[in-house]
């Protein structure tokens, strides 16, 4: 889920940057120091904007840079254990599929796909249905719900989410407009389609 937060923190502007216009080094330090690292709730940020230097700088004995308090806006993307996320499907393996939702990807295990035997087809980059011969391939767009998150603070990017796809309402788009379109049609509509009109 995406939010924007409030933030204050402080950056150390080294010796070198000092002689620079000190707004303009604060703000760039700013979005270095902070925009696509995890904070301590476990929130990718994203973005920092809105910047404000809160008071003098501070000197630490023996380091010769300067310590300067900031306020900033951060828009940030915690996921949520539960939440029900769009994404693209990113990469196929033989255990299943990567979909990027957001800044993070998922894990879409083989076993979370469907309720149908899989068939990994790693040549051509699809999963298949044996029986229902729908497929998920690299640029599809689906609907999947996180089940397990466990963020790596360090490396965002190389975080474990888990992913599932078997309930009713999730699933590759193009699956559930079939399963929209077949819930809709009339009965007397399905049957007539087979027919020739006279």
């Amino acid at each position: 889920m995406y939010k924007m937060m409030k933030k204050e923190d402080t950056v150390r502007i080294p010796p070198e940057f000092l002689s620079e216009n000190l707004t303009s080094t604060v703000e760039l330090l700013t979005h270095k120091n902070f925009e696509g690292k995890m904070d301590k709730e476990n929130n990718l940020t994203v973005l920092v904007t809105n910047i404000e230097l809160r008071g003098p700088g501070k000197i630490v004995h023996g380091d010769g840079g300067v310590y300067q308090e900031v306020n900033y806006d951060a828009l940030v993307f915690e996921p949520q254990l539960h939440e029900v996320v769009y994404g693209t499907v990113c990469e196929i393996l033989k255990f299943g599929a990567f979909v990027r939702f957001g800044p993070l990807d998922g894990l879409l295990h083989i076993s979370q796909i469907m309720d149908d035997h899989i068939d990994v087809d790693i040549n051509n980059e699809r999963l298949v249905g044996k029986e229902t011969k729908r497929d998920l391939r690299v640029g599809d767009r689906c609907r999947a719900r996180i089940v397990s998150v466990s963020i790596n603070e360090r490396n965002p990017r190389e975080s474990r989410i888990g992913l599932t796809m078997k309930q009713a309402g999730l699933g590759k788009l193009d699956w559930l407009d079939e399963e929209f379109i077949k819930a809709t049609t009339k009965p007397e509509d399905q049957a007539g389609k087979g027919k020739k009109k006279k």
